[in-house]
């Protein structure tokens, strides 16, 4: 077993389990001695493969789970030294790297200046931003917005648990504000705050164009009005709650 780095993904709900399983077989195949550390709500599925770690983990994100990637990604750094973030819903269809160089900080494909990037995608997100910027006392003109669906993070001491900790507030920040998708933001924001380095190193581009991403979340699916009416209900259930937690921080999320 590779024990310098793994893959950790997101696994909610059986199509992402699916997906999953079938990124592991592609890694079985393509970097054998790698491991890949899965949050799911259902680990019995992954019993039958043997290069899978696999923990519960229930969904904590308000609308969507983007934001929840942290905390496969701090699972996985208790017992390997660079996590690989990737989405399930990859293919991967060339060789791996056997090793990587040693690496520190955030590595990604995707480095994008962060007020740039919204500008051109999201404009109405960056007073909310900016604030946030504001409150966690950084430039944001200085901040770069991360790819999500495939980024490594180092086991790197007080910056690496800081970076954890600050995404986690940031995460709530954003979607108490109903901003629920573009977890870039929310990934480089907290970089920034734990003074996390950003690179682009080549080991990495070569896992980029090894992979196919499949963006399933895109796919049409047969929801039921009870599907929908289900989720609508979940969804200001996790709001309210959310709300009412961070009265603790008024100030902060509030203010």
């Amino acid at each position: 077993m590779n024990k310098s780095f793994c893959f950790s993904i997101l696994a909610l709900k059986p199509k992402y389990q699916l997906l999953a399983k079938e990124f592991a077989e592609n890694i079985e195949k393509h970097s054998p001695e790698t491991t890949v550390v899965i949050g799911t709500d259902n680990p019995d599925a992954f019993n039958d493969c043997s290069n899978v770690f696999a923990f519960k983990l229930k969904k904590k994100g308000i609308l969507h789970c983007y934001h929840d990637k942290r905390f496969v990604i701090e699972k996985a750094l208790t017992k390997f030294n660079v996590a690989i973030q990737i989405d399930a819903d990859t293919k991967i269809f060339n060789s791996l790297p056997e090793s990587i160089e040693k690496s520190t900080g955030l590595a990604a494909v995707h480095i994008e200046n962060l007020v740039e990037h919204a500008q051109k995608y999201n404009p109405e997100r960056l007073i909310y931003l900016r604030k946030l910027a504001d409150k966690l006392n950084i430039d944001i003109n200085s901040v770069s917005y991360i790819g999500e669906s495939l980024f490594a993070v180092s086991a790197d001491g007080d910056k690496t648990s800081e970076f954890l900790k600050q995404w986690d507030l940031i995460a709530r920040y954003l979607e108490l504000h109903r901003i629920h998708a573009g977890s870039g933001h929310g990934i480089g924001l907290a970089a920034a705050k734990a003074g996390l380095e950003i690179t682009k190193p080549s080991w990495l581009e070569s896992i980029n164009e090894a992979k196919r991403h499949l963006d399933a979340a895109a796919w049409k699916s047969n929801k039921t009005l009870w599907n929908h009416l289900s989720r609508r209900i979940d969804y200001h259930y996790r709001f309210n709650k959310a709300r009412i937690l961070a009265l603790k921080d008024f100030n902060f999320y509030y203010r």
